[in-house]
């Protein structure tokens, strides 16, 4: 197959080093407010529920309801500018968080950042199966999805140390205006690739509704699994994660600026680590059986369970943080995987919208639900068990982690059949 300049490997690297660089913006400007949130929370005097809402359901309402007609948009349009119209709109909203005098006027701005964030990563996914092959595909949805982890990094490092020296309102500042500019770089620099590059046949070129997706999605039980897999993953990640500053201030007596260093250093570095070699392993040993995409994450997340529930209950401030580590990198495996072969269930134009609708249910249930209903479950534990009550509310929240592994593996046992429907459908259009 003859390939155009932009699909050069150099400049295919190129591009997805700068969507990457995006994604990690995303997750400045989304996680920025979790190392905030105890400032903010004394300043404005909030509950646990409304920090969950403020760093959960508000972001996640908006940021799921608009995420599929972008998605629509996208498999019809120019995704590079979409992306790059996004990152300007959520880091813009970003700064204005700086300004809020008020909680009405800060759950106003994330309302602003998620309708921004939605239109991030259906198009960058997109983007990235049409610039690589299949069986490059896992590895470079992997090394995009590291981008979570460096902004959780920079998020946790940058907010911390600015907030503790200069204050909340001034982090929100800082971490924001670069993503507007950076939005005009990729804008001049990335180019858009023809659709269904790597996969040939007509179906490359449908431009399919979301009825039409949805109907095929109904023949892919394996999509429906691997999406409420991801979803209750997720419900733990963002449910404990988003309170993890919080827990290591009440209950090991840390600093904002010592927990937003730690964290950037243990979250950041070994989940992006995690992520990309979910990716690697899904690609190496999905070359043999593609149920490997979805084993992958199911080794590592039932290692990784009940090491977990001691970084929650653990008093070692010391130890803790050592088994966050491991139980960090095995619990990072599935994001990768799980899209690469999402994608390769359904035609190429239904990539956008495909990723689209997984991030509704991941969305809706992990970032929705998750520090929500967290928040929630410490202040109904608050009277009786008091500072200690987001302990025991992570450790429920962290027990929904065994129904996902369930699902990854009804997941992979039906995946085969998925697979082969697939490319039946695939022939019968060619």
């Amino acid at each position: 197959m003859p390939q155009s300049r932009d699909a050069s490997s150099g400049y295919r690297r190129f591009v997805l080093v700068m969507l990457t660089i995006v994604y990690a913006f995303n997750f400045i400007d989304r996680q920025i407010l979790v190392i905030l949130q105890e400032p903010i929370k004394a300043d404005m005097g909030l509950s646990d529920a409304q920090l969950g809402l403020l760093s959960g359901f508000s972001f996640a309402l908006i940021y799921v309801t608009a995420g599929i007609p972008i998605a629509w948009w996208a498999d019809r349009s120019n995704r590079r500018n979409i992306v790059s119209l996004a990152l300007a709109v959520w880091s813009g909203m970003t700064a204005l968080s700086g300004f809020a005098q008020n909680y009405t006027q800060l759950l106003l701005a994330r309302i602003g950042v998620g309708l921004g964030e939605a239109g991030g990563s259906p198009p960058a996914h997109s983007m990235i199966s049409d610039y690589f092959p299949p069986e490059q595909r896992g590895r470079a949805l992997s090394f995009y999805s590291t981008g979570i982890y460096i902004g959780i990094l920079l998020g946790f490092m940058f907010g911390g140390v600015i907030a503790d020296t200069f204050g909340w309102r001034t982090a929100f500042l800082v971490v924001g205006i670069p993503g507007v500019l950076f939005a005009l770089v990729l804008r001049f620099t990335v180019r858009e690739p023809p659709r269904g590059r790597w996969d040939g046949g007509g179906d490359s070129q449908r431009q399919p509704s979301l009825r039409e997706t949805l109907r095929v999605l109904r023949n892919r039980p394996s999509f429906w699994y691997i999406c409420f897999a991801c979803a209750l993953t997720s419900f733990v990640s963002y449910g404990v994660g988003n309170f993890f500053p919080s827990f290591l201030i009440r209950s090991h007596g840390l600093g904002i600026g010592e927990v937003g260093v730690i964290l950037a250093l243990v979250s950041g570095v070994t989940g992006a680590l995690g992520t990309w070699f979910g990716g690697y392993l899904g690609d190496r040993l999905g070359a043999r059986d593609p149920r490997w995409y979805l084993w992958v994450p199911l080794v590592g997340g039932a290692t990784a369970f009940f090491p977990y529930f001691y970084v929650l209950l653990g008093s070692n401030t010391a130890l803790v943080l050592s088994v966050l580590v491991v139980t960090n990198l095995l619990t990072t495996l599935y994001l990768g995987p799980c899209i690469a072969i999402s994608h390769a269930l359904v035609p190429p134009a239904m990539r956008a919208l495909t990723s689209a609708i997984l991030f509704f249910v991941l969305n809706i249930i992990g970032l929705g639900l998750g520090p929500f209903l967290t928040g929630l479950a410490s202040d109904l534990l608050a009277p009786r068990f008091g500072t200690e009550s987001l302990r025991y509310a992570m450790v429920i929240s962290a027990m929904t982690g065994l129904v996902a592994l369930g699902l990854l593996w009804l997941a992979a046992r039906q995946l085969p059949a998925d697979l082969e429907r697939r490319r039946e459908e695939g022939l019968a259009v060619a």
